[in-house]
């Protein structure tokens, strides 16, 4: 007999997810129901003086002063 259990995962909170572009696009994914999320282009914001990361889910991300990722509202 098995014992296989699902086990749901702890929620996680995009300030949580480690720094790397990689790592973001995996959350985004797995919150997007695992739906590939990729990022459109990076650039650099003269106003915001960050590198800003835009995503196929129509959103803005950049990472605060302590490199945990945001979005640009």
């Amino acid at each position: 007999m098995s014992h296989a259990f699902v086990t749901e995962e702890e929620p996680q909170w995009l300030h949580e997810i480690p720094g790397s572009t990689q790592a973001l696009t995996n959350y985004l994914t797995r919150e997007n129901n695992g739906v590939r999320v990729y990022e459109r282009k990076t650039y650099f914001n003269m106003n915001l003086n960050k590198k800003v990361h835009e995503m196929s889910n129509g959103m803005l991300y950049t990472k605060d002063r302590e490199g945990k990722w945001c979005i640009i509202c």
